[in-house]
């Protein structure tokens, strides 16, 4: 449900009225002891309610329309009156609905399942919609860093051991070709942002040595750009809106009318070198997305008969500047069905431009890998 859509609201309202009186009635049914008049007890609950307890049940849907989610928590744990209606599922979807737009990343542990935004408000509710909102909702909070996995365990214990160079990432996905602004451009001329350490010596054929950054903490970090087309050819794509052939990938006709990708030789030496992986997505809301053909391609970089398993995504949802209305990065996850890779990701909104977002994709990413602490 958007934002601001008053049709939508109303029925929400209607169905959360409904639920909120059967909430009424249950604990109004609640069991006395024998032996007590109606009088008695009707003296004894109009005593023990307090006086927004006994405002109408209109009155206080109206009250907690406006309460934050936090407000709810506080709310809940006042008294026991409380605590069962604002738990309520219904309420707590609806903050799910309407507050996801507004979030800046999600990661492969807090996205929520698709059917909790698609079940119409009309049927029935199950499960614990206040747990599936504030597991959601503390990416946006905490440091965005997972539970040390198999891969960043035995990471972390080489970089102790030795020596290590900067760690690699291969960056590729539409979001570099298909902007009116170039994010690797921005990248190399913001050093207020992201300052660069060099380009290194070291070649890696067909491919080139990428370019090094550094983050605030001094770490190194290596950055390979992967484009499907030279910069003549992007221009000729983004003038004349064509989708020329993705020279990145070796294309198989299957029977049943699909596409198999499969990375050419470069690209595969590529994936068995590197730390983790940066894919950018084109998040403008105006332009037409080849969805399903960027999950195919991602599938086949990610592949892990290319090299280490479990190792990191971060996913760049990028617009051009802010003037441009965006895909939220929810909804990005569902369309690039993130859920299904096998491995640690977080989707992170950023901007060209300005390059907001970035760096907490970054730090996040060398997290994933142990070079957060490697030096």
């Amino acid at each position: 449900m958007a934002a601001g859509d008053t049709g939508d609201w109303h029925r929400f309202e209607r169905a959360l009225r409904g639920s909120l009186r059967l909430l009424r009635d249950s604990l109004r049914q609640r069991e006395e002891p024998p032996g007590r008049t109606e009088r008695v007890e009707a003296q004894e609950q109009e005593q023990q309610l307090s006086a927004l307890e006994a405002l109408p049940i209109d009155v206080k849907l109206y009250i907690l329309s406006f309460l934050t989610p936090e407000d709810l928590c506080h709310l809940g744990s006042t008294s026991h009156y409380w605590q069962p209606i604002a738990k309520d599922p219904l309420l707590w979807r609806y903050h799910l609905i309407r507050n996801i737009p507004s979030w800046h990343s999600i990661d492969w542990k807090s996205l929520p399942d698709a059917n909790v935004l698609n079940t119409p408000f009309s049927a029935p509710l199950e499960g614990d919609y206040m747990a599936v909102y504030k597991k959601c909702s503390s990416c946006q909070k905490r440091p965005l860093k997972s539970s040390q996995s198999t891969y960043r365990i035995v990471t972390s214990l080489l970089h102790s051991l030795v020596t290590k160079t900067e760690p690699r990432f291969a960056m590729f996905g539409p979001g570099l070709e298909n902007l009116d602004e170039s994010l690797v451009h921005k990248m190399m001329t913001s050093p207020d942002v992201l300052p660069l350490a060099g380009i290194p010596h070291r070649q890696i054929h067909g491919i080139g040595s990428g370019v090094t950054f550094r983050c605030k903490n001094h770490q190194r970090f290596n950055i390979l750009t992967l484009y499907s087309k030279t910069s003549k050819e992007r221009h000729t794509a983004r003038e004349e809106s064509a989708n020329p052939i993705n020279k990145m990938f070796h294309e198989t006709n299957n029977i049943d009318g699909t596409v198999q990708y499969n990375p050419i030789e470069h690209v595969k030496n590529l994936c068995q070198l590197v730390d983790g992986f940066i894919y950018v997505a084109d998040a403008e809301v105006h332009k037409r997305h080849r969805r399903q053909t960027e999950v195919a391609q991602m599938v086949a970089m990610l592949n892990p008969a290319l090299g280490p398993p479990g190792r990191p995504v971060l996913i760049l949802s990028c617009i051009s500047s802010t003037g441009i209305e965006r895909i939220p990065c929810v909804y990005m996850a569902y369309q690039l069905q993130l859920n299904s890779l096998g491995q640690p990701w977080m989707i992170q909104d950023t901007e060209a431009v300005t390059l907001a977002g970035l760096l907490d994709g970054i730090d996040w990413l060398l997290g994933e890998t142990g070079y957060d602490t490697a030096q």
